[in-house]
């Protein structure tokens, strides 16, 4: 009875042995294919972007170009639902400024008598307009692909902006043994690496107000940085609270022990 006792247990030991075992190698599996992505698609080249680290902050006239080739290039097809025109004062725009570029855009506005909807000029409080009135707009006025919303894509796509800028310059002639689509572009860093968007970019597509060069390499950089602020527009904010909260926490822990030197130096203590 013992010995088929014994002989039982070690052999459920030896099963869930078995099972961590094989649990690990479909973890190990999973974690590699993550880490590779899909099959063909190249990880993000990683950029030196002004808001990396723990003291990083946005540069404003790189937001703005930013804007400006969001405005001019990618609102012809993408919105930004989640953002207002009156956020764009952390950019450095004035209210007269935000005031005018809010009303060169419709939004939908009340029912009319008849229950017809109406629109009208967008106001500083109003989100940005979207481009198509809905969904089913949106597709049919680009062969069936739905453009997404911009306003997180920084936080939905992994590498964030390096992967924004990566994906804006990854364009390339499709290899000769690659099964392309009809109607679809090559682009080395989209998933299956083929893309519904044509090349959004081109030298000069832009003209910035400030003189930089709007070479595709340089839009791409700004509306990177540009839609990462979209993404997290309190970024800087939350940086700087949390360096005020660590010395805070540095100041009081230096001071908890100080005060414990202090308090155990005068208790003595029995000899035995």
């Amino acid at each position: 009875m013992d010995m088929s006792y014994s002989q039982t247990k070690k052999e459920s030991a030896t099963g869930f042995i078995k099972k961590l075992l094989f649990a690990a190698v479909i973890l190990i599996s999973f974690g590699s294919v993550t880490a590779r992505g899909n099959t063909g698609v190249d990880t993000p080249p990683k950029a030196a972007w002004s808001f990396n680290g723990p003291f990083g902050v946005f540069k404003r006239d790189q937001l703005q170009r930013g804007f400006q080739v969001y405005k001019e290039v990618c609102a012809v097809c993408h919105g930004l639902d989640l953002v207002r025109y009156d956020k764009l004062a952390a950019l450095g725009f004035s209210e007269a400024e935000i005031k005018a570029i809010a009303g060169a855009h419709d939004v939908p506005g009340p029912l009319n008598e008849d229950g017809e909807p109406t629109t009208v000029k967008a106001t500083p409080g109003n989100a940005f307009a979207n481009p198509y009135p809905n969904a089913n707009a949106a597709r049919a006025a680009n062969n069936g692909a739905f453009p997404p919303d911009l306003s997180l894509m920084a936080k939905a796509r992994a590498h964030g902006p390096d992967y924004i800028r990566a994906l804006l310059t990854g364009y390339e002639a499709a290899p000769d043994d690659f099964g392309l689509m009809d109607g679809m572009y090559y682009n080395r860093y989209f998933s299956g690496n083929q893309i519904a968007m044509p090349p959004p970019l081109a030298d000069n597509q832009v003209e910035y107000s400030d003189g930089t060069p709007a070479t595709v390499e340089q839009m791409s950089n700004d509306v990177s940085a540009f839609l990462t602020w979209t993404a997290e527009p309190e970024l800087e904010i939350r940086r700087n609270l949390g360096v005020k909260v660590m010395i805070f926490l540095s100041f009081f822990t230096l001071l908890m022990y100080c005060l414990m030197r202090r308090t155990w130096r005068k208790i003595k203590h029995s000899k035995k």
